[in-house]
């Protein structure tokens, strides 16, 4: 069981929705978080690796030098 507040602009939008469409606001709040699970999960993992051994940037001016652009 999952309770989340919601900002009164973004539930009435949700409450449209679910009124337009003839589902329930639940069933949009799981898609929204299965939709968007991985991107977060990848942010998350991406961050932690860069905390730990930080990478080499480049300028874009490196970068096309490099590549002979």
């Amino acid at each position: 069981m999952l309770a989340i507040r919601l900002d009164a602009t973004t539930e009435k939008r949700l409450e449209r929705l679910a009124k337009k469409t003839g589902r329930t606001k639940t069933f949009y709040v799981r898609e929204a978080i299965l939709e968007h699970l991985e991107d977060l999960e990848d942010i998350y993992l991406a961050t932690e690796r860069l905390q730990r051994r930080p990478a080499k940037t480049y300028s874009a001016q490196e970068v096309k030098r490099e590549l002979g652009l």
